[in-house]
């Protein structure tokens, strides 16, 4: 049942999502309990009720917020851009600097990506980049930047190379976020013989 919350309900229930987030990043999330969150933010189980059913659904709504910010983040990065395949260099860039601030996301999603009962919302997620990603390569495509080619096909593999590298080489590596930036965008946009 969603509720329609006051401003401090919305700040209440942020409050929960955010410090959950770090908790199940730091601790991971079958080791962190409700008890564990609702004493870290110094108010009763009640109050965690109010908001979310589960734990499960806690994390559940986490996966779309941060979904969400991410994707507002690339739309704020490619807004005003009119060449297409400018917009996917500034997407990629975008996701790649979003993730570098919001590790504990990025763990998250790899995490919920092990566990069936997140499998929709993180779909739905998938399903919202690739149309995302596919609306940019169809317009390349027409302005014949872009081979006529299967655009699906090309959204997986360049959402494929970001998630990839954003692991190898901005968190296992911890490369400067510029530089890999630039080795994601150059191997996406000129491919192997680029």
């Amino acid at each position: 049942m969603r509720r329609e919350l006051t401003p401090r309900g919305k700040e209440r229930r942020a409050q929960i999502l955010q410090r959950s987030a770090d908790l199940f990043a730091e601790r991971g999330y079958h080791p962190t309990s409700v008890a564990d969150i609702v004493a870290s933010l110094g108010v009763g189980k009640g109050v965690f009720y109010w908001y979310f059913a589960s734990k499960e659904e806690l994390l559940c709504e986490i996966l779309r917020a941060g979904h969400q910010d991410l994707r507002r983040r690339q739309h704020e990065a490619l807004a005003a851009e009119t060449d297409p395949l400018r917009r996917i260099e500034l997407g990629i860039r975008a996701s790649i600097v979003w993730f570098k601030e919001h590790q504990h996301y990025f763990r998250l999603f790899q995490f919920a990506a092990t566990e069936e009962a997140f499998s929709p919302v993180l779909l739905r997620n998938e399903q919202i980049a690739i149309a995302d990603t596919v609306r940019h390569i169809k317009d390349a495509i027409v302005e014949g930047e872009i081979a006529d080619t299967d655009p699906e096909v090309l959204a997986y593999a360049i959402l494929g190379v970001v998630e990839q590298i954003t692991e190898t080489y901005l968190f296992e590596r911890d490369e400067p976020v510029e530089r890999v930036g630039d080795a994601a965008v150059r191997f996406c946009l000129r491919g192997l013989a680029g």
